[in-house]
């Protein structure tokens, strides 16, 4: 899903028209696998992307893997760090423009996964995650207040296995149980999602035209 968005980005005439000079681009998990994995959400972004647009590579902030030398714990506090090297008077992190989230049939954002501990983490930026329910086992992901901390959040979802997590998230659930549900912008949250994913929203909820 992301990397067919990011692919009709690169194929948009008005990419050309974006100074990528100011454009920075961070991640919000990462699968803690070597940087020329497949699974890696890096690489797919590159290959959807980055590799096709002028973007400085000092604006483009990865994760690091095994790869570098790095253990899990010690990649998810240098990537802390980097998030800090860009904070704000508030907090040792960014304010992201706009934070692009996918969303899974179990409502996790990023890698906060649906009663976990990380998903209640409100005093650091990343985490390692091990165990994830979702292959492969361990990886960094951001916390929710530096996601939340976004001016704008935009969460997709795609097809009817996710209308159960759209319907919870709109409907208020909690956040710890439906991560989803605890996604939001500082300036605007927006929900893209297709007919079957809304299959359980009510029609009024829904902008046709947005």
């Amino acid at each position: 899903m992301g990397g067919a968005v990011l692919r009709t980005a690169a194929e948009d005439a008005r990419a050309s028209e974006i100074d990528w000079s100011l454009v920075h681009f961070w991640w919000g998990d990462e699968r803690f696998v070597p940087r020329d994995d497949p699974d890696r959400n890096s690489l797919q972004s590159r290959h959807a992307l980055l590799d096709h647009i002028p973007v400085p590579p000092e604006n483009v902030h990865e994760v690091a893997g095994p790869d570098s030398g790095l253990t899990l714990d010690e990649s998810a506090a240098a990537y802390a760090a980097e998030l800090a090297r860009y904070g704000t008077e508030e907090h040792p992190w960014p304010s992201f423009a706009v934070c692009f989230l996918g969303v899974g049939p179990d409502g996790h954002i990023a890698s906060l996964f649906p009663d976990r501990d990380e998903v209640t983490v409100t005093d650091a930026a990343a985490l390692p995650v091990r165990n994830s329910p979702k292959p492969p086992p361990e990886r960094v992901t951001l916390t929710r207040p530096v996601l939340n901390s976004s001016k704008r959040v935009w969460l997709v979802l795609t097809g009817a296995d996710k209308a159960s997590a759209l319907g919870l998230a709109l409907a208020g659930a909690s956040y710890t149980s439906v991560p989803a549900a605890g996604a939001k912008g500082r300036k605007r949250t927006v929900f893209f999602v297709d007919e079957a994913a809304a299959s359980e929203v009510s029609p009024d909820l829904i902008d046709q035209a947005y």
